[in-house]
């Protein structure tokens, strides 16, 4: 599996978003700016995330966007399933189309895998990433 751009940009989003909890509503202007990623990006991405809930969306004149939950309960797995969909390293093979040696490899490989990653993503919180960004802000 790779990380499209518009995961790795959600993502890095999603911790300036955190970074500034404490404000109102944080505009995309003000993100793209500090990330240095496209507006346009941000708001396809912002979209998705608004309607999966882990965003809240204010219009007008002091608009933006918070975090829907505290950054302690937001996984990057919650964020990544979100913008990437299935994040499985192989696709599933049908059971009548697998070989024993593709069964041997999904269970010993592939499967292990992808249960590491799931548990660094699920136990990786938005606010494990704090400390990350302070020469970004």
């Amino acid at each position: 599996m790779k990380i499209s751009t518009k995961g790795r940009y959600g993502l890095r989003a999603m911790i300036d978003l955190a970074t500034h909890e404490n404000c109102d509503y944080v505009t995309l202007a003000s993100i793209a700016e500090r990330q240095q990623i496209s507006l346009n990006y941000l708001e396809h991405s912002f979209s998705a995330l608004k309607k999966a809930g882990l965003i809240i969306g204010h219009t007008g004149i002091n608009g933006g966007y918070k975090l829907a939950l505290p950054p302690t309960e937001i996984t990057l797995q919650m964020i990544l399933v979100v913008l990437e969909g299935d994040l499985a390293i192989v696709p599933i093979i049908p059971a009548a189309e697998e070989t024993i040696y593709s069964q041997c490899l999904r269970t010993n490989v592939w499967e292990k895998i992808n249960q590491k990653l799931a548990d660094i993503l699920k136990k990786t919180t938005l606010q494990d990433m704090l400390g990350c960004n302070n020469k970004n802000d």
